[in-house]
């Protein structure tokens, strides 16, 4: 990463900007914008977010929004509705009445005498959704969006559901929110009212895990804010940016096949973060492609890099898989539409050899009677589903959970394979239980004896013909069943083998069904989307630039390490994973901010039941004298017809208890 030094504009920084909304509640931005914007407008980026712009996003607005400023643009990051210093409650996420406060901040800055006019919105994660759910409003003046790491569709690739099936990540980002939105206003922004607006806040404090695990299907509650709904209803320019080790790396593709609005994708290599200090290398120059697509949409100039691609994509070479890579060699692609007259589907189909043991993958259709029953710990190298923390989060050596599933192996490769798009399999099936899920995962069998994740697929099976009406399976009655992949854009090389592996189970990602099905499979067959081999990079970004950066003394370092112990008394098996964020301290207005997680999975290998998910957040603050922390809990178990939920929220301003709260709950199972 390089720090650009050359400022084209002299750029003033407002630290709390407050914006009033038309029921009365007052939001609080930070802008950036050259100084001498009232003489000479120019056009406004937004982001909004509930992540604390004082202290929670501040290390990645110091390395943007200041050199975007810099180049003729008004930067304005604003505390969404009951965070950080605005006014108000927040009830939940992607609610009608925080876009509509989008909306109403977008208006105005378009009446600010420093502002052209032309507003464009961008984010990362929940600043990506609500940038994309903004532009399907059409808000007047809003011209372009750049999103990263978002998605199209909120039941199906988010962090709540995948397949129809439970992710893990919906309790962990529950407990999350209950401790992210529990930190107090800074005191010097806000003034006296502080510790009411913090009060108010605590005492409204949803547990979120409640709302979201009562929708078990495809309802109107997850079709809301789901662009994919009405793609037609974007008419702003779209630039999309994801990376194939987070965990939303298919929006970029959906939108470039869908959308009739101007777009743009580009996936690298990353984890969840903004790609120009992203990892796996290689991070690309995030902002000049940024200022570029401002310069295009919201100013009228060409844009500077000429006919660029619709769609690019790093293409990843085998390597030997492990919990963290600094770099991913590979090379760039490129198409000019989705899909692609380049890409063609090739359908190979699993079979058994003759000794009835090895499953074989090949280009004879076939017939199978293969049962399915895997132990609950299937699953454990899989790694997180949006690695975040430059840690040991990416999937491991697969081999461990290959041997817990059943398994089908292609034959030895005489030429590479580009694989490009999302796989598929097609299946017919019966169960033994009324509630089962399947999970397909694409493997690499490497020369030195690894198995790497290419990607993979989900599918709670009750979903077979409908997400929005689920239906229960009858034992023994014959299915039939597609299930999609990740988008993926990987290299797997001469010598190796392809390996489509099937499972029942897949701890901690998914929460187990409530009883051990057995799945027997008639036949299956692989999808696999196939492009030329390229040869060299088909498009080029620059090198990162970014500003100075966050001026801040560290106080405590961060951390993260993930281990799995098993209790030899009991055998159930614990994976703990340990983040610490670290402490610091900032060296412009002295606030401290800290945070770290312990998150704690256990199961029994055979009974499903005996799922647990235990959480603990604590969040730390203050300034001088004054200290405050918070811990917040989570804790989930299942039986065979209810999920239980818990939660407490302590908060302690000066050593001495300021707010407590306990949070209960029992939840019917019905599809999962």
């Amino acid at each position: 990463m390089t720090t650009t030094t050359p400022v084209l504009r002299q750029v003033s920084e407002q630290p709390h900007v407050e914006i009033p909304l038309s029921d009365g509640c007052v939001l609080s931005a930070r802008i950036w914008m050259p100084v001498d914007a009232d003489d000479q407008p120019v056009p406004a980026s937004l982001e909004q977010l509930p992540y604390r712009k004082r202290d929670g996003t501040v290390h990645r607005d110091e390395l943007t929004h200041p050199w975007m400023a810099a180049r003729g643009y008004a930067c304005v990051r604003t505390d969404m509705r009951g965070s950080g210093e605005s006014e108000g409650i927040m009830t939940d996420e992607y609610t009608p009445q925080e876009l509509q406060d989008a909306c109403e901040v977008i208006a105005w800055l378009c009446a600010q005498r420093w502002c052209t006019g032309s507003i464009g919105m961008m984010g990362i994660s929940w600043g990506g959704f609500n940038s994309l759910q903004v532009a399907s409003l059409r808000p007047p003046g809003l011209k372009a969006i750049i999103t990263l790491c978002s998605t199209v569709d909120r039941y199906a690739d988010d962090i709540h559901y995948k397949g129809g099936c439970l992710l893990n990540e919906n309790a962990g980002w529950a407990a999350n929110m209950l401790s992210y939105s529990s930190p107090p206003p800074d005191p010097l922004l806000v003034g006296d009212t502080w510790k009411d607006m913090w009060m108010q806040r605590l005492q409204n404090q949803p547990f979120l895990a409640s709302t979201w695990l009562r929708e078990q299907s495809r309802s109107d509650y997850w079709k809301h804010g789901s662009v994919c709904e009405d793609y037609d209803a974007i008419d702003a320019a779209v630039l999309s940016i994801g990376g194939w080790h987070d965990g939303y790396r298919n929006t970029i593709a959906h939108l470039v096949r869908n959308l009739n609005a101007p777009v743009r994708g580009i996936v690298g290599p990353w984890i969840h973060k903004y790609p120009h200090y992203a990892a796996p290398q290689p991070a690309i120059g995030f902002l000049q492609l940024a200022h570029d697509w401002w310069n295009q949409w919201l100013k009228g100039q060409p844009a500077s890099t000429g006919n660029t691609p619709a769609y690019s994509a790093w293409l990843m070479d085998s390597v030997q898989p492990k919990r963290w890579l600094d770099e991913r060699p590979g090379r760039w692609i490129a198409e000019q539409s989705l899909p692609s007259p380049h890409i063609h589907t090739t359908t190979l189909y699993c079979s058994l050899s003759a000794d009835a043991q090895k499953g074989r993958l090949s280009e004879a259709p076939a017939s199978l009677q293969t049962e399915i029953c895997t132990s609950q710990i299937c699953g454990a190298a899989t790694g997180e589903y949006f690695p975040f923390t430059f840690g040991p989060e990416l999937p491991d050596d697969q081999r461990g959970d290959d041997k817990l599933s059943v398994c089908f192996d292609g034959d030895l490769l005489d030429r590479a394979l580009d694989i490009v798009g999302a796989p598929g399999v097609k299946l017919t099936f019966s169960s033994d239980k009324p509630l089962a899920f399947v999970v397909c995962r694409l493997c690499d069998l490497r020369p030195d004896g690894t198995s790497a994740l290419i990607t993979y697929g989900i599918m709670n099976l009750t979903h077979h013909q409908s997400s929005a009406q689920p239906q229960r399976l009858q034992a023994g009655k014959q299915y039939a069943a597609t299930i999609t992949m990740d988008e993926i854009a990987y290299r797997i090389g001469e010598g190796h083998r392809l390996r489509l592996s099937f499972s029942t189970s897949y701890w901690p990602l998914l929460w187990p069904s409530p009883e051990a099905a057995t799945l027997t499979l008639t036949s299956a067959g692989l999808n696999l989307p196939l492009r030329p081999p390229a040869n060299g990079d088909e498009v080029s970004f620059e090198a990162p630039e970014t500003a100075e950066g966050w001026q801040t003394k560290t106080q405590r370092q961060a951390s993260s390490t993930r281990n799995t112990v098993t209790d030899p008394n009991t055998g159930i098996v614990t994976t703990i994973i340990d983040n610490d964020f670290g402490e610091h301290i900032d060296l412009q207005h002295s606030l401290v901010s800290g945070s770290k997680v312990v998150e704690k999975w256990s199961i029994h290998p055979e009974d499903p039941l005996t799922a647990r998910a235990d959480i603990h957040w604590i969040q730390s603050g203050g300034r001088d004298q004054w200290h405050w922390q918070t811990s917040a809990t989570c804790s989930m178990r299942s039986d065979e017809k209810y999920f239980y939920l818990s939660a407490s929220l302590s908060v302690h301003n000066d050593d001495a208890l300021f707010f407590e709260r306990q949070y209960e709950d029992k939840i019917e199972r019905k599809w999962v």
